[in-house]
């Protein structure tokens, strides 16, 4: 018998700097004038989760459902996927766990929120790296987590990451999945301002009349260079899965693979050639990479970016690399 915690994060959206919300906090209320938050709807689990948790009771598992507000109670709900004691003192996930977690997720800036802390759980400092860790990683194996999509909307091909990955997203079948699919590993992104990504990030933005701003930045991948920093860029995707693959009819990231073990990184660039005429045309150049790592390093003061459907600025280098099979979902 499986004991199953349900998490659901108390707010429909990420806070922009990756972490669970704003301050720390899941839900999205705004405090009052003393500073204090008030009640939320968020506090009562929404219907999904609900015929979830009947899914997995009905089929003999014991169901705790948790609504997480804050890192710290996340931080609870996985310390009870924590292994016994280890000889070097390190916090270390259980492989034979009877607890299975599944995260009700509105977005996958929610999914990325647990994994984060996932990841800052069970990460060894570089300085005490053990060595039953794969040489490629730096994380061990992440414990499987089941995903409850909460938004059918976006079960398309262009939808969330449970959709890329043709995960279940009826309540029942989800809870079937737990209990008696299997664990399917993927690749996790992590980067240097601490933070990890499931899906991609898509740097660049448009004007208000949808038209791409352009910018600069220097831009390589396991030391391939797809931009010098001098020329203008329209858009760079860093792709783990499919999210950001295409940007309206231009086709970015080829065949992107969560499984692979390489991060993908395409730039579009407009370059400007003449006909036998004279008369200049810009076209968009795409260039692709794929490999261990990818840098980039701007050249303006801020190039807005998406990672993982969460909004930001980058104002500095970032630096992402590939963590093969860190982490997993639970799949029919």
């Amino acid at each position: 018998m499986y004991d199953v915690v349900l998490l659901t994060l108390g707010s429909e959206r990420d806070a922009p700097g990756g972490g669970c919300g704003s301050g720390g906090a899941c839900c999205g209320g705004a405090s009052d004038a003393a500073g204090e938050r008030p009640e939320e709807r968020c506090e009562t689990p929404r219907v999904p989760v609900l015929a979830c948790a009947d899914a997995l009771t009905a089929r003999g598992a014991r169901v705790e459902t948790v609504t997480a507000r804050s890192d710290a109670e996340i931080d609870e709900v996985l310390a009870r996927l924590d292994g016994p004691p280890r000889a070097d003192g390190l916090t270390w996930p259980d492989p034979d766990s009877k607890t299975r977690l599944v995260v009700a997720t509105a977005s996958d800036g929610q999914l990325r929120a647990v994994l984060r802390r996932l990841v800052r759980r069970y990460a060894p400092p570089p300085s005490r790296r053990p060595a039953d860790l794969p040489g490629n990683r730096t994380v061990p194996d992440l414990p499987p987590v089941g995903v409850l999509p909460l938004d059918p909307a976006r079960s398309g091909t262009a939808g969330d990451l449970a959709a890329q990955l043709g995960l279940p997203r009826d309540p029942a079948a989800v809870a079937a999945a737990v209990l008696d699919g299997t664990a399917r590993r993927l690749d996790l992104l992590r980067n240097d301002g601490g933070s990890v990504t499931l899906d991609g990030a898509l740097l660049g933005a448009a004007d208000d009349a949808g038209r791409p701003l352009h910018w600069r930045a220097r831009i390589e991948v396991d030391g391939t260079l797809l931009s010098t920093g001098e020329e203008p860029i329209m858009a760079c995707a860093i792709g783990n899965a499919g999210g950001y693959a295409r940007l309206d009819d231009v086709v970015l990231l080829a065949d992107p693979d969560p499984s692979d073990g390489r991060v993908q990184v395409a730039v579009a660039v407009p370059v400007v050639t003449r006909s036998a005429l004279g008369r200049k045309r810009v076209r968009l150049e795409v260039r692709r990479a794929r490999g261990r790592a990818a840098a980039v390093v701007p050249r303006d003061e801020k190039v807005p970016f998406l990672d993982d459907g969460v909004e930001g600025e980058l104002s500095r280098k970032r630096s992402w690399w590939t963590e093969p099979g860190a982490w997993a979902v639970w799949t029919a």
